[in-house]
């Protein structure tokens, strides 16, 4: 069954040409997440990239964070896992901790409430990094932003599998000519132009989000 939009049917006209707005979560509805990381790191005593060089460059830390992702760690045991990894002794929290500072991309946020209004579907296809003890899509007051969720903890799944964006279509109900994804990670768009879905990489150049409104035929988002 097609999703019926809060002011349409979801169905594109010459005006607007999709239906259904899909956003990601960290690098699209969140500022630029490394300066706040920066500081927390110094804050520990740590080096400003420890947090970065960590996640990127441990192997074991890297394992961590796919099974995290994939919902076969919870975030709580990750905690646990990581610190020593980093060089803490205290794990509990890490991840609120660590994300504390980070604040929403207003301009995104924006773009996501006006597209609505506009009778558009919002999704959010998101790799996560655990909901409990921290909830960092509550955390930065998202969630109202949409229609329907797709988060790959509870999806057992996670970009680039090209299994989570047709699962998003299907609750959608939609065809991915009728989507807009956007994403700050290269790697995650082709799955999702292999299923027709018109894809935008968030690259954090000014003015993005008023060129994704253009793009969806919505007024620019305030």
């Amino acid at each position: 069954m097609a999703l019926t939009t809060p002011n349409g049917t979801g169905s594109p006209t010459a005006e607007r040409p999709f239906s259904a707005l899909i956003l990601d979560f960290v690098g699209v509805l969140t500022a630029n997440a490394g300066p706040a990381h920066r500081m927390w790191c110094l804050a520990q005593g740590l080096d400003a990239d420890a947090w970065r060089h960590t996640l990127g460059r441990d192997p074991e830390a890297g394992r961590l964070y796919t099974e995290l992702e994939a919902g076969r760690l919870d975030q709580a045991e990750w905690n646990r896992q990581v610190a020593p990894i980093l060089g803490l002794t205290e794990h509990e929290n890490l991840m609120g901790r660590a994300w504390a500072g980070v604040r929403p991309a207003h301009d995104m946020v924006a773009l996501a409430r006006s597209a609505r209004q506009a009778g558009l579907a919002v999704a959010l296809l998101s790799n996560s990094f655990g909901l409990a003890p921290y909830d960092p899509y509550e955390a930065l007051g998202v969630w109202d932003l949409f229609d329907v969720t797709v988060v790959s903890e509870r999806e057992g799944i996670a970009k680039p599998d090209p299994a989570i964006y047709r699962l998003t279509l299907e609750r959608l109900g939609l065809p991915g000519e009728a989507c807009v994804f956007v994403d700050d990670h290269p790697r995650n768009l082709p799955p999702a132009e292999a299923l027709g879905i018109t894809t935008v990489l968030a690259d954090g150049a000014p003015g993005t989000a008023a060129r994704i409104g253009s793009l969806l035929g919505i007024p620019a988002a305030n």
